[in-house]
């Protein structure tokens, strides 16, 4: 048996960087990659943009693999990029919802068109710098394992990868904090050891997303009415994408008392609003769901979810709903339960699935 080779994806940050040190340690052939998705041709806008994906990303990059004396690569995925992401993204605000575009970068770009044109070349595994674990269970399946620090768990985002794309997939950072693996770069020599984390959405990098869902589409964003529940006209929105469930501020409401969007009705283009005790409900359904400790769902199972990435988790029975659905009934009622978003479920540790809030 020969060395087992593994390509990383390299984004520039510490993360990855600490990722690719850790596999090359274990004894792998490590073949670093960036993956190239900015949609830019103009250098100055990559470079200002930034983030995971900008051109300082490749220069940071390609410094830690020449440190680290491995191969790299930078992949062209604009094409699938802008499908799979971007053209979701701004559909989903259009109609009405919140979607989370890192959760379909990492399912369709990052696992589905790395791993299908790393295997092409030759590798066995590739591998990212999530904080998360993957193992596999006595049942046989691949689950995701939380991080051993809770503070940077990354599995939320991570549900919708398939049993092939886990059975192929390393994360080695998973078992350390995040000033471990500081740690682990400073030692190592890497250049990126207290390089900052990006926060924002990689292609919207001033977190204007209606501003960006404008230029991208071309489209005008029509105003309409905010609504009480009952349909009582309150005032003028300025078009449903600058609004998510849960929000207070920037309605420009004098209500005398803080209101916030309670729903989001996009074939009459309103805009509901109503008291925070509005927002506390205790079931939802989702589509689209993976399972992934579980094989599927026969009946009602206990569970832990978490409703957004920085959401606790609460505690819940999912059931099978109609056509494949699944419905999560809450023991307490959660807020601001938002569509578009995931629900995931949690097994103790482990991911057992998830799907989109409807």
């Amino acid at each position: 048996m020969g060395k087992k080779t593994v390509v990383v994806g390299l984004s520039g940050g510490v993360d990855s960087s600490v990722a690719a040190y850790l596999l090359k340690e274990q004894g792998y052939d490590v073949i670093g990659v960036t993956m190239q998705i900015w949609q830019e041709e103009d250098s100055c806008t990559v470079e200002e943009n930034g983030g995971c994906c900008g051109l300082s990303a490749v220069e940071d990059a390609r410094r830690v693999a020449q440190k680290l004396d491995i191969p790299y690569y930078v992949m062209n995925f604009r094409k699938e990029f802008q499908k799979q992401v971007i053209d979701y993204f701004t559909r989903e605000y259009l109609e009405g919802r919140t979607p989370n575009p890192c959760i379909a970068c990492n399912r369709y770009v990052k696992w589905e068109s790395l791993l299908k044109r790393s295997l092409e070349i030759g590798a066995d595994y590739i591998a990212t710098g999530h904080y998360a674990r993957v193992e596999q269970l006595p049942n046989g399946r691949y689950a995701i394992r939380n991080s051993v620090t809770a503070k940077k768990d990354q599995t939320y985002a991570l549900y919708n990868l398939t049993q092939e794309q886990l059975a192929r997939t390393l994360m080695p950072v998973g078992a350390y904090t995040k000033d471990e693996i500081r740690k682990i770069a400073e030692e190592a020599g890497l250049l990126v050891a207290h390089k900052k984390d990006s926060q924002e959405i990689c292609f919207v990098p001033d977190n204007d997303y209606a501003g960006f869902i404008k230029n991208s589409t071309g489209k005008t964003i029509p105003k309409g009415n905010f609504v009480l529940a009952d349909g009582k006209v309150i005032g003028e929105h300025q078009g449903i994408i600058h609004y998510t469930i849960g929000q207070r501020k920037g309605l420009n409401l004098s209500m005398g008392h803080p209101v916030f969007v309670t729903k989001i009705r996009p074939d009459s283009n309103e805009v509901v609003i109503g008291e925070n005790e509005d927002l506390f409900v205790n079931t939802l359904i989702c589509d689209r769901v993976n399972f992934m400790a579980m094989e599927g769902l026969d009946g009602e199972v206990r569970l832990k979810a978490k409703i957004r990435y920085n959401h606790p988790g609460a505690e819940c029975v999912i059931s099978p709903a109609e056509d494949g659905k699944v419905r999560v009934t809450f023991d307490q009622p959660q807020r601001a339960i938002t569509p578009g978003q995931a629900v995931v479920f949690y097994q103790g540790e482990y991911v057992a699935g998830g799907g989109i809030i409807l």
